[in-house]
């Protein structure tokens, strides 16, 4: 009798094991979808304040666009007092115009700096580490 008791005792401890094993198993399916929603609920609230930050972004460059413009026409009026209107805003065109071709030009190089956008020195790395495990590799053959 007390081996059949000793038997049905681990019988019965082998099924809460696997239960508990079991409730393991849906506790943590449970917590991996929860964190993967919270996840996702974070992502949305950064997401709108991003989107919001680039819309007022685009306003400020709005404004700034148009204070570039007022201050132009600042500059024309101001040269208009010492040579004629209309040469005035020449020299101030022919000045925004100079800068805008500076501009220009410094942009190309950079841009042409960038290209191919191939991470040109972290594939020479790895050509050499390549070259280093095959010489390595003959070395322990011989």
């Amino acid at each position: 009798m007390a081996n059949v008791r000793e038997t049905r005792g681990d019988a019965s401890s082998e099924a809460s094991i696997a239960e508990l094993v079991k409730q393991l198993s849906e506790q943590t399916s449970r917590l991996a979808r929860q964190e993967v929603e919270l996840a996702k609920a974070e992502l949305a609230v950064k997401g709108k304040r991003a989107g919001i930050g680039a819309g007022m972004f685009g306003g400020a460059g709005i404004f700034g666009f148009y204070a570039l413009g007022s201050l132009t026409a600042t500059a024309i009026l101001a040269l208009a007092t010492a040579v004629a209107a209309w040469l005035a805003a020449l020299i101030v065109t022919a000045v925004l115009g100079a800068t805008a071709g500076v501009l220009a030009l410094q942009g190309k190089t950079k841009v042409q700096q960038a290209t191919p956008p191939v991470p040109e020195q972290a594939t020479e790395s790895v050509k050499e580490d390549v070259q280093w495990a095959k010489t390595r590799a003959q070395r322990t053959r011989q």
